[in-house]
């Protein structure tokens, strides 16, 4: 076979292949799930470091990649044990910030009945603010929390959950238990006042909102393909048994 012909038998080969969404390098979502035009950057004037885990990072509805791309000066660090984490590392030894990790449990200061004297002792004036949040599934979270042990001298805080969770796409363990961007949603919302973040306009309920948006577009998905079936499936059909 000449080269020609090898073009031509190429070419026609990968219009008969199947053809791929296009994804969004962003928000990872196909094109026509976006939610990036959603998306408004705001300043919670508290940094906030993602540790999220590798399995999370590979879903489409990842809700800590999701508030990375709200949170201004915020950071994403992939990985299960953060002890020889580089960036991890640096935050803790740079003096110029005060970490705290979201994570319940309890030694954790609960900032839904703390007082506000308490929450204020949290971070000196002359330092920045900086919350740790473990994102990925409570199993793995657990064990990302034992493994890090760089992480077990950082002060804990966590809070009581005004109400169930609306993650209505991805099954909870318990209604009370709340996504990556519903808890720093609510964080925001009890330390905002101690951090010097207006809460006034609420330029937070942005996190809610891009939230609320990818689930109902899921919502709507899964309401289309159940009211029309296709013949065909993402999934191979199964073997027939003789």
């Amino acid at each position: 076979m000449n080269l020609q012909s090898f073009k031509l038998r190429r070419k026609s080969t990968e219009k008969e292949c199947k053809q791929y969404r296009i994804q969004c390098a962003a928000c990872r979502q196909p094109e026509f799930g976006c939610y990036c035009k959603y998306v408004k950057n705001f300043d919670p004037k508290i940094k906030f470091v993602i540790l999220i885990h590798p399995i999370e990072m590979k879903r489409r509805i990842a809700t800590g990649r999701m508030s990375h791309l709200c949170l201004k000066n915020s950071e994403l660090i992939v990985g299960q044990n953060f002890s020889e984490n580089l960036p991890v590392n640096r935050f803790l030894n740079d003096s110029a910030y005060q970490p705290v990790i979201l994570y319940p449990g309890l030694k954790s200061l609960n900032l839904s009945s703390a007082s506000e004297e308490k929450k204020g002792n949290l971070f000196l004036p002359e330092k920045t603010p900086l919350v740790f949040v473990i994102d990925g599934t409570w199993a793995t979270a657990r064990k990302m929390m034992r493994q890090s042990l760089n992480l077990s001298a950082v002060p804990k805080i966590c809070f009581t959950p005004p109400g169930p969770s609306q993650f209505r796409v991805r099954r909870q363990p318990k209604a009370e238990c709340y996504s990556t961007i519903e808890a720093i949603h609510h964080c925001i919302d009890l330390l905002g006042s101690q951090v010097n973040f207006d809460l006034t306009d609420r330029p937070h309920d942005i996190l809610i909102e891009v939230f609320n948006q990818l689930v109902e577009r899921q919502l709507q998905f899964m309401r289309d393909a159940f009211d029309n079936p296709k013949s065909t499936s993402y999934r191979r059909p199964k073997a027939r048994v003789a």
